[in-house]
């Protein structure tokens, strides 16, 4: 009978604390819509529980916004060390990170990316734009190359596989994938300058 009464008031317990963390989380929702970042984040900090992913994402994501880049990468990378295998948390590591301009760190994040998810879109686009803008083409190319074949009619992919082949000096590649950029948006600038080079 008493162990029934403790099993009881331990589910009780636990109830009233997800119902707290739930409120906790609205409020700091209505908070960030507001832009009151600070509030959003100690609305959340009455409720922190260092063993929670969720609570850690969700803190690193308001620290960004409210700028506190580095106590941001702190909350994202305590978030890693919860679920290994999160690629969100992973990706949101890389917005204070780029703030601060570790891009090595971003790196190193984005390839244990492409280890769980080879084919990951975003990462891939990000890689491939990181070093194209290091001037580093060949390496640009294998990121781009692969989100071109994976997404054949991407504006995104085609316009950077397009300046990054015309950057290596393939340029009948790059005609084509400028012209294929022109196809889903037939006004682009980006690609009608490309296609102007070439010509």
């Amino acid at each position: 009978m008493i162990i029934s009464f403790l099993a009881l008031g331990f589910n009780y317990q636990a109830a009233a604390q997800r119902s707290n963390l739930i409120s906790a989380f609205s409020r700091s929702y209505t908070h960030e819509a507001n832009g009151e970042y600070s509030k959003a984040i100690e609305t959340l900090k009455s409720e922190y529980d260092e063993a929670s992913y969720e609570l850690n994402l969700r803190l690193g994501w308001l620290t960004y916004l409210s700028g506190q880049f580095t106590g941001s990468i702190a909350y994202y990378n305590k978030a890693i060390a919860l679920r290994p295998l999160s690629i969100e948390a992973r990706l949101g590591f890389a917005l204070p990170a780029s703030a601060l301009g570790n891009w090595s760190q971003i790196i190193s994040r984005y390839n244990e990316v492409l280890k769980l998810d080879p084919n990951h879109y975003t990462v891939n686009y990000r890689m491939g734009s990181i070093y194209y803008g290091r001037e580093d083409y060949a390496a640009a190319y294998k990121y781009f190359e692969l989100i071109a074949n994976l997404y054949p009619f991407d504006y995104d992919a085609l316009i950077m596989f397009g300046w990054t082949n015309f950057k290596l000096g393939k340029l009948r590649e790059a005609r084509i994938l400028f012209q294929k950029a022109l196809l889903n948006r037939p006004d682009d600038a980006s690609a009608t300058e490309g296609l102007s080079l070439i010509q």
